[in-house]
Order: structure tokens, then sequence, then C-alpha cells
């Protein structure tokens, strides 16, 4: 089978790879029909990831389920189910408290489309994947839901909702901060549009990008260039950084309320010694970062995409077909891009 490949910096290729097997009764193997693009996959195009080349790329997506085991649950040829970009088991200690982004079954960061164990699991962007744990993995889509307009669940959209959902949940109906802009930028985009759907006040949201922010803005926030933003902002209850720009982490930490909670679902390389540590602690606030633990949020998506709540299409830029997938993401020219077969 074929699968697309990261060969260097900006330079990908479709490649031959050995179709998988299903290798155990909890296994499954699905068909990608709609691919998208994380907010990594720009670095990793790029060449500024921390993963060498070569490797397959492709870590969000809709399936079509072609083969089951046979302790695969209720799952069944022909249903179309979102598929995590992380291996996890749903049985390990991790797993079991909600964790599965650390999964003690599998090697350490095991995901498809980049990372330490890529070359075991493969990417999304090719004609079979093997999924080993198939029924606390996959997640069926809900009816009504086309496949390119929640291929991002399996990842950055369950990314934004960690960051909203909890927060919100412990200050209902509080207005919301989001510092956005990080490689091309959807998981802030995405973590205003569910603010607003779970009833956030406002939504303000932070962008160096034109663009980005007029997104923002049709999706009902208010929005701010960053270079015009003061110090602080608010103060909000609930911020979220995702910038991967010191100046955006500091001004969510700082615009960030007494006891009130940051997240910041940025990746940051090196050192970040300008954090504004004494008024984090004064104001008692709580900052959380990390990798998501995608598996747990997918549910809450897909149900408040099948709602009508959330329209996760709306961040999308561009939708292409397969066969254009390398020649889209070498543009770089999207915040989302939707790869369909």
């Amino acid at each position: 089978m074929q699968q697309l490949t990261y060969a260097a910096p900006n330079r990908l290729e479709w490649r031959e790879a050995q179709e998988p097997r299903i290798e155990s009764d909890r296994a499954a193997l699905v068909r990608p029909l709609a691919v998208a693009t994380c907010d990594l996959d720009a670095m990793i195009v790029a060449g500024e990831s921390p993963f060498p080349a070569p490797f397959p790329i492709g870590h969000e997506c809709v399936a079509e389920v072609i083969e089951v085991g046979d302790r695969a649950g209720s799952l069944s040829p022909g249903q179309l189910v979102s598929v995590p970009f992380q291996i996890s088991c749903g049985e390990c200690a991790p797993c079991l408290r909600g964790r599965t982004g650390n999964c003690a079954s599998v090697a350490f960061m095991s995901t498809y489309g980049f990372g330490p164990a890529v070359e075991r699991w493969g990417g999304f962007l090719c004609d079979l994947v093997l999924v080993p744990y198939a029924e606390h993995m996959l997640v069926p889509v809900p009816e009504g839901l086309a496949p390119a307009s929640v291929a991002s669940a399996s990842d950055n959209i369950s990314d934004a909702w960690r960051a909203v959902a909890p927060p919100l949940a412990h200050e209902p109906g509080s207005p919301v901060l989001v510092v956005g802009g990080a490689s091309s930028g959807s998981i802030g985009l995405y973590a205003a549009a569910l603010a607003l759907a779970l009833g956030a006040a406002s939504v303000t949201y932070v962008d160096a990008d034109a663009a980005r922010r007029a997104t923002a803005e049709s999706l009902g926030a208010e929005t701010l260039a960053l270079a015009d933003a003061p110090q602080r902002l608010g103060p909000f209850p609930v911020t979220v950084d995702s910038s991967s720009d010191p100046d955006g982490l500091a001004l969510a930490l700082r615009s960030t309320a007494p006891d009130g909670t940051c997240t910041s679902t940025a990746i940051y390389f090196g050192e970040q010694p300008a954090l504004p540590l004494l008024e984090m602690y004064t104001k008692c606030v709580t900052f959380t970062t990390g990798r998501a633990h995608a598996r747990p949020a997918m549910p809450h998506v897909l149900a408040l995409a099948a709602s009508g709540m959330f329209a996760p299409e709306r961040v999308t830029t561009r939708t292409v077909g397969w066969g254009d997938a390398a020649e889209a993401l070498l543009e770089r020219d999207w915040a989302k891009l939707v790869i369909e077969r």
C-alpha cells in the first residue's frame, strides 16, 4: 500500500509500505476517509519538529472499519469511527484514570503519524491502519456528521476541549481568554468555539494573525492583535495559551483571575524563565500544560458536534482530495487542512 511519508524538510513522498494485519482478537483494521492536519504537522513538514526523517504522517482521522477481531465489541465492518492519535489499551492503571496518552501497555508516546514509536504504528495518510485495542480506542461517529467535519476530533478538537470544558464546569458561565497562534493555529480557534458552545459568557481571542482573528470573530469571539494587547487583560477565570509565544503565555498567565485556571496546549522548546510565578502564586493560579489525553474527550466533542452546538468545520481552511495531500500540506497556507478520500 501507499503511505505519505515525511522525507526531509519540505519534502513529502508517497512510499510503499506493508499492509498491516490483525494481530489479536482485540484489534481492527480501518481505512482512513478524512484526515485532518494537526497543528504539529506544519512544524513537521517544515523540519522544525524533534522527530528525524523519514516517517509516515497523519494523526487525525475519521475512518471506515474494514475488519475486526473477535473481541472488538459492537464494532462492525462499514462503521464510521474517530481514531485517537494515541495508542491506549483502556485497561491499565493510567488508562483507567483517563490518562490514555501515557498508556502503560505500549511504548511511551505511542502515536500515529509522529513520535518515537511511529514506525510501529504508521500514519493515517495510507490505505489501512491497525488499531490494536479497537473496542476501547475507536469512537463511533454519530449519524449525520460528515467525516471531514470531525476529522480533528481525534486530537486538536479534544486538546481544545480539555482546555475549556473542565474549567467551565468548575466556573460555569465565565468569560474566557484564548491566546492563539501556535504553528498553524487551529487549537486556539477550536477552544474559542467550544467555550462559547459550553456557555462561556464571552470569549476574547488574541492572535498575531489577522486571518485567524477573522475566523474567531466569525465564531462569535471578540478579538485583539497580540501586538496591541496590554500586559494583562480581564481578569478571566479561564484562560488558554495556544500561542507557543513567550509573550502570549505571559499574557494568558497574567490575565488569569485569582483562583483561576490557565491551560497551555502549546509546545515550548527550551526553558521559559519569564513566567510570572510570583503573581501566579499570590493569585493561587492553577496552571496546566502537557500533551492532551485525547480518548476520554472524544465522545464529548462528537456529541457537541452532533447536537449542532459546535460546528468544527467552520475552522477548516481547505479541503482537498487524497491525491493532492502532499502538495496541499507543503503549501502550509491553512489553519486546518482536511484531506478526503
